[in-house]
């Protein structure tokens, strides 16, 4: 397997505007998560809606491509961008890194690449962690992951399962809740044959697009990971991030 990780950014976003050149210790938001994200080993690059997005991992000595800013979803960008550097299709697989995890592990992506490589039915990988507190059983923005955990020949439950779900309502009753972490990897043509089809009733519904996924009969495998990383999604998560970054 020949992946590449993509990390989609633009610069409209609703609840923090310019948030990819937030400053975090004095380094763009966009510039970390893409320093993370290469220190995983694999080819990096940035899809970016902005010229500023471009301009930013460019200094920084790393690749950018400029993708259209009306593209409708991070998955959108990510393709657009690996059609525009490989048309040839020599990178078989696509690991979307988000831009809004400046800490995230390097490990994040190779754990997605590492499904991909072990599961054959699997057309999208993700990653779950344990929730972080009770209340996010409730909290309709932890998105939650149902999943089908593997046995081994033991009979011990393992590490990573078939996603059957994902959903932002309650989950009732015994058992692990697994919080959904937002890194894919995506094999070449499930990425194409996800972004040809138009969204879905159940991803309308709960606003989630790997939904989609899942009704146009796509497999997707998570693997539990240990903390879920910090997203920044408004000003409150800024500055979390940045008193994280002097720690």
């Amino acid at each position: 397997m020949n992946p590449l990780i993509m990390i989609p950014a633009r610069m409209a976003a609703t609840r923090l505007p310019n948030k990819p050149l937030a400053l975090i210790g004095g380094v763009p938001m966009i510039v970390r998560a893409y320093r993370q994200a290469e220190a995983s080993g694999l080819p990096v690059a940035v899809a970016a809606g902005d010229p500023e997005i471009v301009e930013a991992i460019e200094a920084e000595g790393g690749r950018a491509i400029l993708t259209d800013p009306d593209l409708p979803s991070g998955s959108d960008r990510i393709r657009a961008a690996v059609d525009a550097i490989d048309p040839q299709g020599d990178f078989d697989a696509v690991i979307n890194v988000q831009g809004d995890m400046p800490f995230a592990s390097p490990g994040l992506a190779t754990a997605c690449a590492a499904i991909l490589h072990g599961e054959p039915a699997c057309d999208i990988a993700t990653l779950v962690a344990a929730e972080a507190d009770v209340s996010d059983r409730t909290n309709p923005d932890v998105v939650k992951a149902v999943l089908a955990l593997k046995q081994n020949d033991r009979r011990e439950v393992e590490r990573q399962g078939r996603a059957l779900y994902f959903t932002r309502s309650t989950l009732y009753g015994d058992g692990a809740v697994w919080r959904h972490v937002g890194v894919y990897g995506y094999r070449r043509e499930a990425l194409n044959r996800f972004c040809a089809a138009p969204q879905s009733p159940l991803e309308k519904r709960e606003k989630l697009e790997q939904l989609r996924g899942l009704e146009l009969g796509m497999q997707i495998w998570a693997a539990v990971i240990e903390e879920a990383p910090l997203s920044i999604d408004n000003p409150t998560d800024l500055e979390a991030a940045r008193a994280r970054s002097f720690q």
